[in-house]
């Protein structure tokens, strides 16, 4: 019998770390030592940020790199690293310096002058809160996910996967103890990208994958 699923909440506490870069050297010259925690907020907490539009560009350097460095060529090639493709963060910061030194390559220079508006390094602090809503079934949790807020859905979907021991979402670890009649749900939620989207977009996802499954719940 598998316990019972609490569906968490979370808030993010944002935390300025004093440090800013200029232009492209400097961004180069300061990941080479920033913290794994601030390069997991400039990937993945920018998806929970509060925002009125849906950003240009998924991940803070390459928003920084279009709107104040005007380098799309470089905005582009960082828009698409994938940090789901990285078990590490030091090697998801090591393929941000490696796609920076090759656009300082295909410069030949690299412009000195400071940009108007600096890059400005932070790291974040996850606050939980407990939503005293708990599941038995899979069929409970396919009936909870359309109503849950983004956040939680951030919190099990994303964050679970720095937390888990085999870097999966809370969604398909706990499915995986129901036995083989609940094994392709779990597959199909954990191969689900959780970072070209946003999280509205991954609650409709996953509310599709748990209706398909289970005849109920996802479709209301």
């Amino acid at each position: 019998m598998a316990d019972l699923f609490a569906l968490k909440d979370c808030a993010l506490i944002t935390i300025a770390t004093g440090e800013r870069v200029h232009n492209l050297r400097e961004l180069r010259d300061r990941l080479m030592k920033t913290e794994r925690g601030i390069m997991y907020y400039h990937f993945w907490d920018a998806i929970l940020r509060p925002r009125f539009v849906d950003p240009e560009y998924q991940n803070d350097f390459a928003a920084w790199a279009y709107h104040e460095l005007h380098d799309r060529r470089l905005a582009e090639k960082l828009a698409i690293i994938n940090p789901t493709d990285y078990e590490f963060m030091d090697d998801l910061r090591q393929k941000l310096i490696d796609v920076i030194e090759e656009r300082m390559d295909e410069l030949g220079f690299v412009p000195v002058a400071e940009v108007a508006h600096p890059f400005f390094f932070i790291r974040s602090q996850i606050v939980v809160f407990d939503t005293n809503i708990r599941v038995s079934t899979p069929e409970e949790l396919s009936e909870s996910i359309p109503r849950i807020s983004v956040s939680s859905i951030f919190y099990h979907f994303i964050d679970s996967r720095r937390r888990t021991a085999s870097g999966k979402d809370d969604f398909s670890e706990w499915l995986l103890n129901f036995g083989p009649e609940c094994a392709s749900l779990a597959e199909e939620i954990a191969s689900i990208d959780p970072y070209f989207n946003t999280l509205l977009e991954l609650r409709d996802q996953l509310s599709l994958v748990f209706a398909r499954h289970l005849g109920k719940g996802g479709a209301e």
